[in-house]
């Protein structure tokens, strides 16, 4: 189930907000059994990123001897002072590659315990089946494409995380450790001020640091102005794409019954149209990148001369050499570089904002959801029970008034009512994974559901069969003799078989190995929804003798959902679901074959 999101809901968090959010994802790996790793991998980084900030200002120093050097043709300081660099640069580069590889070492070991946390989460509690259900919490809405967010969007997080928040720093060390040095390379200058302001001269020191904070300021606001919608579409563009992929994966599940409707043009004009989408978007992005990457590179490039403008006057007047020139505009790249972070990291902050705000509105739902009441209060007991039972729908309508329900060991129960009035739901409520009801339910535990469209996992026939749990349990003669049991004796010899049962076996195929796992594990209680529907009667009375004999040998009760009046004769009690009252009444079996006990527990 997919679902779009608000289109308005990433620009509408504040810088604020998102740094919070950003803080509340970030902090429980910190906090984890991985804290030493994590601090330890953080805390070498921080150190390789001062140690590469040193490194700079030692060549920021060696700028001025070698050119200093060069002017006065001093030979022997020029090749003195070119081993030097040598050195220098072996020491900077091996810094930067340790750097690098603690970087990339902390994103992998965050993202694989991000990842493991979050998919722990949306798997508690059948978190990832009730949040596709409807709303929790305020605003919280249901979550688009779950698994795009936590396969692609925690990735893109953790890399942008540490190489922002690393970047960060490196530019706040660099601007401290180089803002002294040019301050001290720079001189006062008194600038004019016109007679509204009352003329005169304003004395300036240290002009040239003024000229980086204010040349990157002006570029800093420009940047903002320009690249702000990049935030919006960024995430737009994540939500596109991952919507085009979840409709192809939508194709390949339901290939069968869109190659037998002849569907093909139909699906390919929906992901044509989804394809469309996501490059208009795309299209979008580009033009706003572009129109940003005029501006970074024409500011990026003036910076180059820009000191070697400011500074020329006092070159050419013979106040400073050659060798204070060129450290000069060497310390003033290096501030204009730290004050202009943002000009030359904003597509990277565009993406981690868009991000940030689809985990953090994953990360609200499942917050909500694991603060929402958990539905009704399950209880385990020898007897089906409820009591004050109420059951709705996730848009609110009541299906069931308050109820109190009984079933007990031996018997077999029929629920029937029109499509519509909540059989399946009842069922889903006994199971304990609606969340829309309220009450108690006393249930055994020795229990089992056939769900409508039962579930395989791809790999070996004998793990698909003893789902979820692990095949090693079963010997093969049990394996064998419950798919013989179920009607499938041809697939008895197939146990290592590698195969997608979901998509090989046909609907009445993957009903009677439903059935087979049930007969396998042999639980006392069987809830089957629908479980015969697509089996034709002869299949249909072997089976369903074969859950009758099971559930009387194991002492427990067989409770069926079904349309079809064939399945009645296996049952000896009906509650039939009143759609409009909301209620549920007693009837007898009217399939030929007498009622074996009166009704009961109805209210």
């Amino acid at each position: 189930m997919t679902t779009t999101a608000p289109a308005t809901a990433a620009p509408g968090h504040s810088r604020i907000q998102v740094l919070g959010q950003a803080l509340a994802l970030s902090r429980p790996y910190f906090v984890s059994d991985k804290k030493a790793r994590a601090w330890g991998l953080l805390a070498a980084i921080v150190a390789l990123n001062l140690a590469a900030v040193f490194m700079l200002v030692q060549i920021n120093e060696w700028n001025r001897v070698f050119y200093d050097a060069l002017q006065n043709k001093q030979a022997n300081v020029f090749w003195q002072q070119l081993w030097h660099f040598l050195w220098l640069a072996l020491a900077y580069i091996v810094i930067a590659v340790y750097r690098f590889y603690l970087t990339q070492l902390l994103q992998l070991d965050w993202r694989r315990w991000l990842t493991r946390h979050m998919l722990g989460r949306w798997l508690a509690h059948q978190a990832f089946y009730r949040l596709e259900l409807g709303r929790y919490g305020e605003g919280a809405g249901v979550p688009d494409n779950p698994d795009q967010r936590i396969q692609e969007d925690l990735n893109l997080f953790t890399t942008y995380m540490v190489s922002l928040s690393m970047g960060l720093l490196n530019a706040c060390v660099t601007f401290a450790s180089f803002v002294g040095i040019l301050w001290g390379l720079s001189a006062a200058m008194d600038v004019g001020l016109p007679q509204l302001l009352g003329g005169g001269d304003l004395h300036i020191p240290g002009f040239m640091v003024w000229m980086a904070v204010l040349y990157c300021l002006a570029g800093s606001a420009i940047t903002f102005w320009i690249g702000k919608p990049q935030v919006w579409l960024n995430n737009r563009q994540q939500q596109l794409e991952a919507d085009f992929r979840h409709h192809m994966i939508r194709v390949r599940e339901h290939s069968e019954a869109i190659a037998l409707d002849g569907g093909e043009r139909v699906e390919g004009q929906q992901l044509s149209l989804r394809f469309a989408d996501a490059l208009a978007n795309y299209l979008q992005l580009i033009r706003k990148q572009k129109n940003l990457t005029w501006f970074t590179n024409f500011f990026g490039q003036a910076a180059v001369v820009f000191p070697f403008i400011i500074a020329a006057p006092r070159f050419f007047s013979g106040a400073i050499q050659l060798g204070q020139l060129m450290q000069i505009a060497s310390a003033f790249n290096q501030v204009q570089e730290s004050l202009s972070w943002v000009v030359n990291n904003y597509a990277d902050i565009a993406a981690w904002r868009a991000t940030t705000n689809r985990l953090g509105g994953f990360e609200a739902c499942l917050r909500a959801r694991e603060s929402a009441p958990a539905g009704v209060s399950m209880q385990a007991g020898a007897q089906l029970h409820a009591s004050a039972l109420e059951v709705d729908l996730p848009s609110g309508e009541r299906i069931l008034q308050p109820s109190e329900l009984d079933v007990q060991p031996g018997d077999r129960l029929l629920i029937s009512g029109p499509s519509g009035s909540g059989k399946s739901t009842l069922l889903r409520v006994f199971a304990g994974i609606w969340p829309f009801a309220r009450g108690r339910v006393q249930r055994p535990a020795d229990a089992m559901f056939i769900p409508q469209r039962p579930y395989f996992p791809d790999g070996s026939l004998r793990d698909a069969l003893a789902y979820p749990e692990p095949a090693s349990r079963y010997a093969d003669a049990a394996l064998e003799q419950a798919l013989i049991q179920a009607q499938l004796p041809r697939l008895a010899g197939q146990l290592d078989r590698q195969a997608a049962w979901n998509a090989l076996l046909s609907g009445g195929e993957r009903q009677r190995l439903a059935i087979a796992r049930v007969l396998l594990k042999r639980p006392a209680w069987v809830f089957a929804d629908e479980a015969s529907s697509a089996l034709d009667s002869a299949a249909e009375a072997e089976v369903y003798a074969r859950l009758v004999q099971l559930v009387r040998e194991r002492g427990g009760a067989l409770v069926s959902v079904a349309h079809r009046d064939s399945v009645a004769r296996f049952h000896d009690r009906r509650w039939v679901l009143d759609a409009d009252n909301g209620k549920i009444r007693a009837a007898g079996i009217s399939s030929g074959v007498p009622a074996l006990g009166a009704a009961r527990g109805m209210g």
